[in-house]
């Protein structure tokens, strides 16, 4: 192993920053050279690569996004696509890769371990912590602070309008930021995708609260469980009482890393690099009760379960 590439891909998430910097300086320190992959896979596929020194990361630590820039490579699922890349990696004398990112950025690397023997370590990066064996992924911690603190601005305008908001948070597939996000900002209830909707339920209480002189609802929505806007329309078509809509959007997946996702990012990127030393490849590293845990790429893509009950049922008593 004389060098090394890496990489960011899919969506941004805080504290890639802070993996690229442990990445390249791990490297250094251990004599090993690093290449740095623009966008991704696609840069991969395209070439544009850049050679990492140690200064090349200063500053970066506490930086939102990528250094790298990411993009999505519809190329790379291609055999095609993925010859091209192959054929980047040995015309550049790249020994093996760091890909830090989620599910996609993970099931490129499985293609390129597998099929094509490229060593390949995986960093988990993605504000929706849905890899499987880490209790955290970079950028998760991040996001829900950011969301919680435009919930808890939010907050302060229902309860002085006295007024019903509708809260939309990013996560498609996932309700894992809008269940924390609910928890933590003291929400009235949170919609999920991995719990079946009851408006019925929902205006009930709000009518019943509204009775005893509750005035004022925050609503958590995940993005994948409908639209903030349906939802709100909903409460006011079947209960008469005025809602208003926030979209957090993209601000959730911006902003200086944690001091969590920070010191999370240094420690993967560190445990990468060794585990290429060593020769292990297809691994994914994670952290369990604050340890180090590597497992196969294919587990870490497979599909991580959200115990949302136990959490659901705290929030409803503590309404």
């Amino acid at each position: 192993m004389k060098r090394i590439g890496v990489l960011t891909s899919g969506g941004d998430a805080s504290g890639m920053n802070a993996a690229i910097r442990s990445v390249v300086r791990y490297a250094v320190h251990n004599k090993l050279e690093v290449t740095g992959i623009c966008r991704g896979y696609a840069g991969l596929v395209n070439e544009e690569l850049k050679i990492f020194d140690h200064r090349s990361v200063s500053n970066i630590i506490n930086r939102g996004g990528t250094i790298l820039k990411t993009a999505r490579c519809p190329e790379f699922l291609t055999e095609e696509g993925q010859a091209r890349a192959v054929s980047a990696i040995k015309n550049n004398k790249i020994d093996g890769l760091v890909l830090i990112g989620g599910d996609g950025t993970y099931r490129g690397g499985i293609a390129l371990s597998k099929k094509w023997s490229i060593p390949c370590i995986g960093l988990p990066a993605t504000i929706d912590n849905d890899i499987n064996g880490t209790d955290s992924t970079i950028g998760s911690d991040t996001a829900v602070n950011t969301a919680l603190e435009a919930i808890d601005k939010i907050r302060d305008t229902a309860t002085s309008m006295e007024r019903i908001f509708v809260v939309e948070v990013m996560g498609r597939e996932s309700g894992f930021i809008a269940l924390q996000v609910a928890i933590g900002g003291g929400a009235e209830d949170v919609l999920l995708p991995e719990k079946k909707i009851d408006m019925h339920e929902i205006c009930h209480q709000i009518v019943e609260g509204n009775i005893r002189g509750k005035v004022s609802w925050i609503i958590i929505v995940a993005e994948g469980s409908g639209r903030a806007q349906d939802i709100a329309d909903k409460i006011t078509d079947m209960t008469s009482l005025e809602t208003r809509v926030v979209v957090l959007g993209h601000v959730q997946r911006g902003g200086a890393p944690t001091s969590r996702d920070r010191i999370l990012a240094t420690r993967f990127g560190a445990e990468a690099i060794d585990l290429l030393m060593k020769g292990e490849s297809s691994k994914a590293v994670g952290i369990v009760s604050d340890n180090i845990n590597i497992v196969d790429l294919e587990f870490a893509v497979s599909k991580k379960e959200l115990r949302v009950d136990s959490l659901y049922n705290l929030i409803k008593i503590l309404t």
